[in-house]
Formats: structure tokens, sequence, C-alpha cells
């Protein structure tokens, strides 16, 4: 059984690693930043949960275990709110979208002075004097 184990814990080492390898490749390949982004932060929490799991099927003590557990719950917890404060930051610094980027759902909603988010109703009737686009 401990065999088994830590060739588990290997096979999920080096599928973690795999998908390492595809978050940085999609950092070189991908055409703008948010794409780049969504590519990065899912396939990298994805790597490091599967490499935290190899780590510990291989030393099966709880103290790794445990660390293992808490590095892995951080990445899923900080890693998508990071990202979404950096494309937030970078969509209202301007960053340019991909040429062929279909739909902008944010194009005219975000009020820039008092940092609102306009959703529902707000724009099917908007404030007088404020128009929507």
């Amino acid at each position: 059984m401990n065999e088994f184990l830590q060739l588990l814990g290997a096979v999920a080492a080096v599928a973690g690693a795999l998908f390492m390898l595809l978050s940085a490749l999609g950092m070189v390949r991908m055409p703008d930043l948010f794409i780049r982004m969504s590519m990065s932060t899912k396939a990298a929490t994805l790597g490091v949960g599967l490499i935290m799991l190899g780590v510990a099927l291989h030393f099966q003590e709880s103290s790794i275990s445990t660390r293992a557990v808490a590095a892995t719950l951080f990445m899923l917890l900080t890693g998508p709110v990071a990202a979404h404060r950096i494309a937030r930051a970078a969509y209202f610094s301007s960053c340019t979208l991909w040429e062929y980027t279909r739909l902008d759902e944010l194009q005219g909603r975000y009020d820039t002075e008092t940092h609102v988010l306009a959703s529902g109703p707000e724009l099917e009737n908007p404030a007088p004097g404020k128009t929507r686009g």
C-alpha cells in the first residue's frame, strides 16, 4: 500500500507539473493580458494543487500533509482574487483587448468618478443627465 501511494503521489506531481507547463505556455502564446491571466490562474492553481497532493501522498506524514493542504487552500483562495484585482486594474487603465474580442461587457457600465458598476435596472433607467455609453 505504501508503494502504491508513493506511485500515486508521483503521478499527481507529474500531472501538476504538466499543468504548470501548460500555464507557462499560455503566458507565452495567448494574445492579450486577460486571456493570459485566465489561462495562468486556472492551470497554475490546479498544478499547485496536484503537486501538493503528490507531496502529501509521497511523505505520508500528518505535518507535511497539513502544510500541503494549507498551501493548496492558500492558492485556491488568493490566486483568483489576485487575478481579478490585476485584471480590473488593467481594464480600467485602458489595457487593450485582443482584436478579435467580440464582447466587452463592462463598456459603458462603469462610472470612473464614483467607481460604481451599473447593472440591471440601473442600465434601463439611468439617472437624469446620465447616458449609457
